[in-house]
């Protein structure tokens, strides 16, 4: 049975694989986005990244803030006309 650390190693080496996944896969669609689109994702990414930065804030905490801040946004999304 993996210890402890051994677990931990494993997530850690499974969520840098999966940040790889997601940087290929927006590269990928970065160039076929619609401006307003790409507005309305940095203004999103961007407040995540400066919420990350204190570490002393916990992750439910920044996972909350995001939700209430990013509704408008998906409403807006989902609302589009394409």
């Amino acid at each position: 049975m993996p210890s402890h650390d051994q677990l931990s190693r494993g997530l850690d080496s499974d969520i840098v694989a999966t940040h790889h996944r997601f940087l290929a896969a927006m590269e990928g669609r970065l160039p076929h986005m619609p401006v307003d689109t790409k507005e309305r994702y940095f203004v999103i990414l961007a407040s995540m990244v400066g919420k990350l930065e204190s570490p002393e804030k916990p992750l439910r905490d920044i996972l909350h803030e995001m939700m209430a801040e990013a509704a408008t946004y998906i409403v807006q999304e989902l609302g589009a006309k394409r």
